[in-house]
C-alpha cells in the first residue's frame, strides 16, 4: 500500500511496512512449540483461558531477539499499542507491564496489517451496544462521538440500534469468561483505531502522509504541475554512470587493501590471534615514531593526514614553519564545537570568535570577506554548525 504525497521529493512511501515484521514475530510468539505458553488465569474471580503475563512476553522478546531489557520493553509496548496484544486487567491502558499483568493475543482478523477500515457504522454499533450495556454511562469523548454519529448516519440509525441490541443479546448468552475477554478485545481494537483525545493515534498518516491511500481522488491541474516540476528537477540532477562509480569503489579498495589489518594481515603479529599488544603499541595515537605504513597512508589524501592524531601533530609543526599554525588550531576548535559538549555551544563559539576571527585577535586567521560576513551573521544565533563556512575555507587552504 502506498501513500501519495502532495509535496516534492519522495512521491510514494510504504505505509507502515514494519507491521509485517511485527506480524511475523506474533506468529512465532503464538507457536505451540517455541512460543509463549498460554494458560488459564483468574481476573476478578473470572477464569480467562489462553492468557499470558507481561513478564512472559518480555522474557520471550529478550531471548528471541537478544536485545536489552529497555529495548524489549519498548518493543512489547508497541505490540500492545498497535493492537496485536490487548490487556485484560486495565483495558484502557495500552501499555505492556513487565510483571504479572495479564494479556491476550488479538485475533489476526483484527490486526492492523489486514487493513480493514474501521468505518462509522461499526463504531456506532459498538458505542450503541456499550450505551445499552452501561445504561447511558459513556466516556465524555464517546458521548460526543455517539451524538455526532447519530447526526451523521441518522438515515440508518434504526439499523445501528437493532444490531447493537442483537450483539448485546448474543453476548449475554456467552460464558462469563468469553464475554469478559471479548469486551477487552473490542475495547482495545477501538482504542487503536479510534484513539481518544490526548492519546497517541499510532495508525494516523501524520504530516508526511497527507492523503488517504485508499481514497480514489481525481487528479487536478495542480497535481500534474507538481509532477512536472518534480521530474524536471530530477532530470537536472547530476548522475554518475554505474561503471564509473564501481570503478571508484574498486580503486579505493585497492588503495587501502595493504592498510587493512584484517584483510592483509599486520606486523609484527596479528593481535586478534596472538594476543600480542605490540601492534597497538606501534600504532598508538601519538606514538613517537610512526610506522612506515601509517606514514604512507597520509599520502593517500589530506583527510587521512588530518584525521590521524600523529599526522596532525606533524602537520602542525610544518604549519608553524609556514607561519600559519593558527589555521589548524581553528579547524580543531570547529571540530570540538561540532562534536563536543552541546550545552556549551554559545560559550565555545564566542571563544573561537575572540581567538581567531575578531579584529586584532591573538591567532587571527585569514578568510575572505564574504565568508567572514556569513560567519559573523551566524554567530548572532550560534549552533554547532555555525562555523562550517569558515572551517571549509580554512580546510581548503591547508589542503592546498
Amino acid at each position: 500500500m502506498t501513500v501519495t504525497r502532495l509535496d516534492q521529493g519522495q512521491r510514494y512511501r510504504p505505509r507502515m511496512a514494519f507491521l509485517k515484521k511485527i506480524e511475523t514475530l506474533m506468529m512465532e510468539m503464538q507457536n505451540p512449540d517455541k512460543g509463549i505458553k498460554t494458560q488459564t488465569q483468574t481476573v476478578m474471580i473470572t477464569s480467562i483461558p489462553h492468557a499470558v503475563t507481561g513478564n512472559d512476553i518480555m522474557q520471550w522478546i529478550l531471548q528471541r531477539l537478544q536485545i536489552t531489557a529497555e529495548e524489549a520493553l519498548h518493543l512489547g509496548d508497541l505490540f500492545v499499542k498497535y493492537g496485536y496484544i490487548y490487556p485484560l486487567q486495565e483495558p484502557k491502558n495500552l501499555t505492556l507491564k513487565a510483571d504479572g499483568s495479564l494479556y491476550r493475543f488479538q485475533t489476526p482478523y483484527f490486526w492492523p496489517v489486514q487493513g480493514w477500515a474501521a468505518d462509522d457504522t461499526d463504531y456506532a454499533i459498538y458505542l450503541a451496544k456499550k450505551n445499552i450495556k452501561r445504561k447511558g454511562i459513556l466516556e465524555e469523548y464517546e458521548k460526543e462521538h455517539y451524538n455526532m454519529l447519530n447526526q451523521k448516519i441518522n438515515y440508518k440509525w434504526d439499523f445501528v440500534i437493532m444490531q447493537a441490541k442483537e450483539q448485546y443479546k448474543a453476548g449475554k448468552e456467552r460464558k462469563k469468561e468469553d464475554r469478559y475477554a471479548l469486551d477487552c478485545q473490542e475495547r482495545a481494537y477501538w482504542l487503536v483505531n479510534r484513539a481518544p483525545p490526548g492519546m497517541l493515534n499510532v495508525l494516523e498518516y501524520g504530516l508526511d502522509r497527507v492523503t488517504d491511500p485508499n481514497e480514489n481522488k481525481k487528479n487536478t491541474m495542480e497535481f500534474y504541475r507538481r509532477e512536472i516540476m518534480y521530474y524536471q528537477q530530477a532530470i537536472l540532477k547530476t548522475r554518475v554512470k554505474s561503471s564509473v562509480s564501481l570503478g571508484g569503489v574498486v580503486k579505493y579498495s585497492e588503495q587501502f587493501l595493504s592498510n587493512d589489518p584484517i584483510l592483509s594481515g599486520c606486523l609484527p603479529s596479528n593481535p586478534w590471534i596472538s594476543d600480542d599488544p605490540e601492534f597497538w603499541d606501534l600504532n598508538a595515537k601519538l606514538v613517537e615514531v610512526p610506522t612506515r605504513m601509517r606514514v604512507e597512508r597520509w599520502a593517500f589524501n589530506f583527510s587521512e593526514l588530518i584525521r590521524d592524531p600523529k599526522g596532525r601533530q606533524n602537520f602542525q609543526l610544518f604549519l608553524k614553519k609556514e607561519f600559519s599554525g593558527e589555521n589548524l588550531g581553528f579547524w580543531e576548535a570547529c571540530e570540538d564545537l561540532k562534536y563536543g559538549d552541546q550545552s556549551k555551544v554559545k560559550e565555545k563559539a564566542e571563544e573561537i570568535y575572540k581567538l581567531f576571527l575578531a579584529p586584532g585577535a591573538r591567532r587571527w586567521i585569514n578568510i575572505d570577506g564574504k565568508t567572514m560576513g556569513i560567519t559573523v551573521k551566524g554567530l548572532e544565533h550560534p549552533h554547532r554548525y555555525v562555523l562550517d563556512a569558515a572551517q571549509t575555507h580554512i580546510y581548503m587552504l591547508m589542503k592546498k
